[in-house]
């Protein structure tokens, strides 16, 4: 990228994998801090299974901290997630 701020809406649509490739979800919405005019979260729905089943009720989603965040491109990279969601006990980590 240029350095070019671009529109928080981009975010919208792109899919989500992990740092190790594997598919996490796609963007449904963001969470924004209005008093510091931050992205702090992301809303994903159409989320894998796999790695969410046993956590969240069919057609629900999570949002994901910003602070995870590795890289946005075509895709969006996030920190592993699987060893977060294993070592997740804190609503923090993933809002459900």
């Amino acid at each position: 990228m240029d350095g070019t701020p671009e529109e928080i809406t981009t975010l919208v649509g792109r899919e989500v994998y992990s740092n190790n490739g594997v598919f996490v979800g796609e963007v449904d919405d963001v969470r924004l801090n209005l008093d510091e005019t931050a992205v702090t979260g992301l809303a994903l729905g159409g989320i894998n299974d796999e790695l969410f089943g046993d956590r969240i009720e069919p057609g629900r989603g999570v949002i994901v901290p910003y602070r995870w965040v590795r890289a946005v491109g075509d895709i969006i990279l996030v920190n592993d997630v699987v060893e977060r969601m294993k070592g997740a006990d804190d609503e923090e980590e993933v809002a459900v």
